[in-house]
């Protein structure tokens, strides 16, 4: 067995989590995030992209038999993988925070309803429940996520809009329905003769939800993840709709047999606090991932030690690998080499690759590091089948490897990332493609020809994406550009003038 060989079956694995499958158990660390959220310590999972939210969601999915033993039931609100089903909404959004509040507390009722029919959950509280959703057509049945969602929203639609059914009606007074609208579903409490009619308020149907699965000794999570992409083309969507969400959430919490589990980017999460939200205080059953430097190498190791040809190359087995902190970095050093720009005041490999893979923010995520250790892999592929020699030592990769492999990562980072997310950035950044990797105020002004006001309102957005990491006083700050995005920009090492 050669080094080509070895390389040929390398594998680190997906950068994407929903892209793993079933693989990503094998890489699967119990961190504390994880212990947290498998007892029901957690709610909401907040952290950057790249993190590791959908794969802990995903991770809850698989372990779904184990949370069912302490009769815990899952079920998801939005598609693991595919379109979103909340991906519709853009083109005829709920006109208001207040319309979402309603879609999701009704979207939430179908779907416990639909969990009664899958586990055979029974009584008096779950046949009605069953009943005014089924006269309602609001049984999800047969339907995908995006039919059952398109659905509630037409139906949401009709009950608060009245312009949605017939222009010019009235709002019944009991019902808070339009005149005309025969639903059985309200948004309000219904007053005594509007129960007896058979009218039942969303809130009402909640309640029964929560008593049905309290009765049958189950607690059912509702899983929402992937709500990054479901909101990406409407900034304002994304807005009261996520205000809503967490809004629900805190109604909820009055329900302890039906629980959300939220996963949700930082970045999104600022974003829609930054004007006020004031229930934001009340929200304590969180928690951010975080990485450091020996998680990350840990991380590494795990991907690392699923290759049967690596461990058989080295003669080593799992265990001895895994085995502690100083077992895992010494193994890393037998593949990799000790630094890429050899010197005294070089940095070690690893912490290369951690200052190459990390944003403004100065955070490192799992995604940019497994996409740079597969693109690493492919390099000194390349390399190999071209006739260059083997790296030295028994080593699987040479050191100009890491360096041809960062191009792709980069480039991968700035289009998939920070294009795709903030178009409205793209020609600020492209203003700075070939520039120097440090700028100041002037020099931005300059280079995309703007005012010194205009240029650090701009820069300060840019620092809020990750794109810029701010040093230096206020007063005259500095806006330097870490290394992940150079080589997508072809910018030049060192401080504009």
């Amino acid at each position: 067995m050669n080094v080509l060989s070895v390389l040929r079956d390398l594998k680190f694995g997906q950068r994407v989590a929903e892209e793993e499958g079933e693989a990503l158990a094998a890489y699967f660390v119990e961190t504390d995030h994880w212990r947290r959220l498998y007892a029901d310590e957690v709610d909401v999972v907040y952290g950057p992209k790249g993190a590791g939210k959908s794969a802990l969601y995903s991770l809850l999915i698989s372990r779904a038999e184990g949370l069912f033993d302490r009769q815990i039931l899952l079920a998801v609100a939005e598609n693991p993988r595919g379109a979103p089903a909340f991906k519709d909404l853009v083109l005829d959004p709920p006109a208001s925070e207040l319309e979402f509040i309603a879609l999701w507390k009704l979207y939430f009722a179908c779907l416990v309803s639909d969990t009664f029919d899958k586990w055979g959950v029974s009584g008096d509280a779950a046949k009605r429940v069953r009943a005014v959703l089924q006269s309602e057509g609001l049984i999800r049945g047969a339907r995908s996520l995006q039919g059952l969602l398109r659905a509630v929203v037409e139906y949401v639609r009709a009950a608060i809009r009245p312009e949605a059914v017939e222009a010019g009606v009235n709002i019944d007074p009991h019902t808070q329905l339009p005149v005309g609208f025969s639903g059985k579903i309200t948004f309000r409490e219904p007053d005594a003769a509007a129960t007896k009619s058979g009218v039942a308020s969303v809130d009402e149907l909640i309640r029964l939800c929560n008593d049905a699965l309290t009765q049958a000794g189950y607690t059912l999570w509702l899983l929402l993840d992937r709500l990054d992409v479901a909101f990406a083309d409407s900034e304002e969507l994304e807005h009261n709709s996520l205000r809503a969400l967490f809004k629900v959430y805190l109604d909820f919490l009055a329900h302890p047999s039906i629980r959300l589990k939220i996963f949700l980017r930082t970045d999104i999460w600022r974003r829609i606090t930054q004007s006020g939200f004031r229930e934001a205080s009340h929200i304590t059953r969180h928690m951010t991932i975080e990485w450091n430097r020996n998680s990350l190498l840990n991380l590494v190791a795990r991907r690392a030690v699923q290759n049967p040809g690596m461990l058989a190359f080295y003669g080593t087995t799992r265990d001895t690998i895994l085995a502690s902190t100083t077992t895992q970095q010494a193994f890393f050093y037998q593949v990799s080499p000790e630094q890429v720009d050899v010197g005294p005041n070089k940095p070690s490999t690893f912490d290369w690759m951690l200052t190459r893979t990390r944003d403004g923010t100065q955070r490192n995520a799992p995604r940019e590091l497994i996409h740079l250790l597969n693109s690493l892999r492919d390099q000194q592929v390349r390399r190999l089948e071209i006739g260059e020699a083997e790296p030295e030592g028994r080593r699987l990769f040479a050191r100009a490897a890491f360096k041809d492999a960062l191009p792709e990562v980069s480039r991968t980072r700035l289009e998939q990332t920070l294009y795709a997310e903030y178009p409205s950035l793209r020609p600020r950044l492209e203003g700075l493609r070939g520039e120097k990797s440090s700028q100041s105020t002037r020099s931005l002004a300059t280079i995309w020809g703007v005012s010194d006001d205009e240029a650090q309102a701009v820069a300060r957005e840019l620092v809020e994406v990750g794109f810029f990491e701010e040093r230096g006083g206020r007063e005259a700050p500095e806006f330097w550009i870490p290394f992940l995005y150079r080589d997508a920009l072809d910018l030049v090492q060192g401080a504009a003038d």
